[in-house]
Protein backbone atom coordinates (compact mmCIF):
# COMPACT_ATOMS: atom_id res chain seq x y z
CA UNK A 1 0.00 0.00 0.00
CA UNK A 2 2.65 2.42 1.10
CA UNK A 3 4.78 2.01 -2.16
CA UNK A 4 1.58 2.53 -4.36
CA UNK A 5 0.96 5.82 -2.77
CA UNK A 6 4.29 6.90 -3.01
CA UNK A 7 4.42 5.90 -6.36
CA UNK A 8 0.80 8.08 -7.01
CA UNK A 9 2.62 11.01 -5.32
CA UNK A 10 6.15 11.12 -7.55
CA UNK A 11 3.13 11.29 -10.36
CA UNK A 12 0.77 14.03 -9.16
CA UNK A 13 3.52 16.13 -7.30
CA UNK A 14 5.16 17.57 -10.30
CA UNK A 15 2.13 17.65 -12.69
CA UNK A 16 0.28 19.70 -10.03
CA UNK A 17 3.34 21.91 -8.96
CA UNK A 18 3.98 22.27 -12.85
CA UNK A 19 0.39 23.52 -13.49
CA UNK A 20 -0.13 25.90 -10.41
CA UNK A 21 3.68 27.87 -11.51
CA UNK A 22 1.91 27.93 -14.77
CA UNK A 23 -1.28 29.10 -13.80
CA UNK A 24 0.32 31.91 -11.50
CA UNK A 25 2.69 32.97 -14.91
CA UNK A 26 -0.41 33.19 -16.95
CA UNK A 27 -2.49 35.13 -14.52
CA UNK A 28 0.37 37.28 -13.89
CA UNK A 29 0.73 37.91 -17.89
CA UNK A 30 -3.31 38.08 -18.76
CA UNK A 31 -3.33 41.69 -16.57
CA UNK A 32 -2.16 43.42 -19.70
CA UNK A 33 -5.61 43.32 -20.43
CA UNK A 34 -6.14 45.91 -17.72
CA UNK A 35 -4.42 48.04 -20.17
CA UNK A 36 -7.11 47.67 -22.93
CA UNK A 37 -10.07 50.29 -22.05
CA UNK A 38 -12.70 48.18 -20.43
CA UNK A 39 -15.44 48.06 -23.45
CA UNK A 40 -13.07 46.20 -25.54
CA UNK A 41 -11.39 43.90 -22.87
CA UNK A 42 -12.67 39.97 -23.69
CA UNK A 43 -13.75 39.19 -20.13
CA UNK A 44 -16.45 42.16 -20.88
CA UNK A 45 -17.23 41.51 -24.36
CA UNK A 46 -17.68 37.47 -23.51
CA UNK A 47 -18.69 37.87 -20.08
CA UNK A 48 -16.40 34.95 -19.06
CA UNK A 49 -12.55 35.08 -18.18
CA UNK A 50 -10.48 33.20 -20.68
CA UNK A 51 -7.14 32.45 -19.66
CA UNK A 52 -4.03 33.31 -21.94
CA UNK A 53 -5.68 36.28 -23.98
CA UNK A 54 -3.75 38.55 -21.73
CA UNK A 55 -0.56 36.36 -22.44
CA UNK A 56 -0.71 36.01 -26.48
CA UNK A 57 -1.19 40.24 -26.21
CA UNK A 58 1.82 40.31 -23.95
CA UNK A 59 4.00 38.15 -26.30
CA UNK A 60 2.62 40.33 -29.40
CA UNK A 61 3.60 43.30 -27.99
CA UNK A 62 6.64 42.35 -27.25
CA UNK A 63 7.22 40.90 -30.51
CA UNK A 64 6.25 44.30 -31.71
CA UNK A 65 8.29 46.23 -30.37
CA UNK A 66 10.94 44.52 -31.35
CA UNK A 67 10.22 44.49 -34.91
CA UNK A 68 10.01 47.80 -34.44
CA UNK A 69 13.12 49.12 -32.79
CA UNK A 70 15.24 46.93 -35.14
CA UNK A 71 15.03 49.50 -37.82
CA UNK A 72 16.72 53.01 -37.68
CA UNK A 73 13.54 54.91 -36.84
CA UNK A 74 12.94 52.39 -34.05
CA UNK A 75 16.24 53.13 -32.48
CA UNK A 76 15.77 56.61 -33.00
CA UNK A 77 12.37 56.96 -30.65
CA UNK A 78 14.64 54.15 -28.10
CA UNK A 79 17.32 57.06 -27.74
CA UNK A 80 14.87 59.67 -27.43
CA UNK A 81 12.80 57.58 -25.21
CA UNK A 82 15.80 56.98 -23.06
CA UNK A 83 16.99 60.59 -23.32
CA UNK A 84 13.44 61.25 -21.87
CA UNK A 85 14.24 59.06 -18.84
CA UNK A 86 17.60 60.21 -18.21
CA UNK A 87 16.27 63.66 -16.96
CA UNK A 88 13.97 62.54 -13.92
CA UNK A 89 16.93 61.67 -10.95
CA UNK A 90 14.97 58.57 -9.74
CA UNK A 91 13.66 56.91 -12.97
CA UNK A 92 16.98 57.48 -13.96
CA UNK A 93 18.84 55.39 -11.46
CA UNK A 94 16.24 52.56 -11.88
CA UNK A 95 15.91 52.28 -15.30
CA UNK A 96 19.48 52.27 -16.29
CA UNK A 97 20.61 49.90 -13.63
CA UNK A 98 17.90 47.35 -14.83
CA UNK A 99 18.72 47.56 -18.09
CA UNK A 100 22.36 47.07 -17.32
CA UNK A 101 21.25 43.91 -15.47
CA UNK A 102 19.03 42.77 -18.43
CA UNK A 103 21.04 43.83 -21.31
CA UNK A 104 23.95 41.65 -19.72
CA UNK A 105 22.16 38.89 -19.24
CA UNK A 106 20.23 38.54 -22.33
CA UNK A 107 22.88 39.45 -24.74
CA UNK A 108 24.06 36.38 -26.30
CA UNK A 109 28.09 38.10 -26.29
CA UNK A 110 27.88 38.48 -23.03
CA UNK A 111 29.77 36.58 -20.35
CA UNK A 112 26.99 36.35 -17.81
CA UNK A 113 25.89 32.83 -16.81
CA UNK A 114 27.51 31.34 -19.29
CA UNK A 115 29.75 29.17 -17.42
CA UNK A 116 28.91 26.91 -14.73
CA UNK A 117 31.70 26.79 -11.81
CA UNK A 118 33.06 24.57 -8.89
CA UNK A 119 34.25 26.96 -6.08
CA UNK A 120 35.13 26.27 -2.08
CA UNK A 121 32.30 27.26 -0.65
CA UNK A 122 31.57 27.87 2.74
CA UNK A 123 34.99 26.36 3.86
CA UNK A 124 38.27 25.32 2.27
CA UNK A 125 37.25 21.71 2.76
CA UNK A 126 33.62 22.48 0.54
CA UNK A 127 32.20 22.72 -2.72
CA UNK A 128 29.68 24.97 -4.38
CA UNK A 129 28.47 25.63 -7.68
CA UNK A 130 28.49 28.61 -8.81
CA UNK A 131 28.00 30.88 -12.18
CA UNK A 132 30.48 33.21 -13.50
CA UNK A 133 29.02 36.46 -14.10
CA UNK A 134 32.05 38.11 -15.41
CA UNK A 135 35.63 40.35 -14.30
CA UNK A 136 35.46 42.73 -11.47
CA UNK A 137 36.34 45.97 -13.11
CA UNK A 138 39.92 47.98 -12.90
CA UNK A 139 38.92 49.27 -9.21
CA UNK A 140 38.66 45.59 -7.81
CA UNK A 141 41.62 44.04 -9.70
CA UNK A 142 43.74 46.55 -9.05
CA UNK A 143 43.71 45.10 -5.30
CA UNK A 144 44.40 41.62 -6.03
CA UNK A 145 46.85 39.83 -6.64
CA UNK A 146 45.68 37.22 -8.67
CA UNK A 147 43.16 37.15 -11.60
CA UNK A 148 39.97 36.73 -9.99
CA UNK A 149 36.29 36.84 -11.34
CA UNK A 150 33.19 37.21 -10.14
CA UNK A 151 30.92 34.53 -9.28
CA UNK A 152 27.06 34.22 -8.41
CA UNK A 153 26.68 31.36 -5.63
CA UNK A 154 22.89 30.11 -5.74
CA UNK A 155 21.03 28.87 -2.41
CA UNK A 156 18.83 25.18 -2.39
CA UNK A 157 16.49 24.63 -3.38
CA UNK A 158 15.92 28.53 -4.58
CA UNK A 159 18.40 29.70 -6.88
CA UNK A 160 17.40 33.28 -6.80
CA UNK A 161 19.01 34.27 -3.97
CA UNK A 162 22.24 33.34 -3.30
CA UNK A 163 26.15 35.59 -2.53
CA UNK A 164 28.04 37.47 -4.58
CA UNK A 165 32.29 36.79 -4.64
CA UNK A 166 35.47 37.33 -6.31
CA UNK A 167 37.36 34.49 -5.84
CA UNK A 168 40.82 33.55 -8.22
CA UNK A 169 40.59 32.19 -11.02
CA UNK A 170 43.05 29.57 -10.61
CA UNK A 171 40.99 27.84 -7.76
CA UNK A 172 38.13 27.38 -9.53
CA UNK A 173 36.96 24.25 -11.96
CA UNK A 174 34.65 24.99 -14.96
CA UNK A 175 32.34 22.22 -15.22
CA UNK A 176 30.64 20.97 -18.61
CA UNK A 177 27.54 21.64 -17.97
CA UNK A 178 24.82 24.15 -18.65
CA UNK A 179 23.53 26.75 -16.98
CA UNK A 180 19.94 24.93 -17.27
CA UNK A 181 21.26 21.56 -15.72
CA UNK A 182 23.20 23.06 -13.40
CA UNK A 183 19.90 24.84 -12.01
CA UNK A 184 18.10 21.88 -11.98
CA UNK A 185 20.66 20.19 -9.46
CA UNK A 186 20.77 23.02 -7.13
CA UNK A 187 16.52 23.11 -7.25
CA UNK A 188 16.75 19.60 -6.55
CA UNK A 189 19.34 19.74 -3.91
CA UNK A 190 21.59 16.94 -5.85
CA UNK A 191 19.02 14.64 -6.31
CA UNK A 192 18.50 15.36 -10.33
CA UNK A 193 22.40 14.90 -11.51
CA UNK A 194 23.07 16.14 -14.60
CA UNK A 195 23.77 14.48 -17.96
CA UNK A 196 27.51 13.37 -18.57
CA UNK A 197 28.48 15.54 -21.59
CA UNK A 198 32.00 14.12 -23.66
CA UNK A 199 33.96 11.41 -22.32
CA UNK A 200 32.94 12.52 -18.72
CA UNK A 201 36.17 15.42 -17.96
CA UNK A 202 34.83 18.58 -16.60
CA UNK A 203 36.36 21.67 -17.92
CA UNK A 204 38.91 19.92 -19.46
CA UNK A 205 40.22 18.19 -16.71
CA UNK A 206 39.32 15.88 -14.50
CA UNK A 207 37.47 16.88 -11.28
CA UNK A 208 38.18 13.72 -9.14
CA UNK A 209 42.15 14.07 -9.82
CA UNK A 210 42.46 18.10 -9.32
CA UNK A 211 40.58 18.02 -6.19
CA UNK A 212 42.55 15.00 -4.96
CA UNK A 213 45.53 17.28 -6.14
CA UNK A 214 44.71 19.74 -3.75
Amino acid sequence: MKKYFITGLLIWVPLVITVWVLSLIVRAMDQSLLLLPRAIQPEQLLGIYIPGIGTLLTLLVVFITGLVTANFIGQRLVRFWEALLSRIPVVKSIYYSVKQVSDTLFSGSGEAFRKVLLVRYPHPEAWAVAFQTGTPTTDVSQHTDDEVVSVFIPTAPSPVNGFFFFVRKRDTIELDMSVDDALKYIVSMGVVAPPLRGNGRVGGANLIGRAQNE
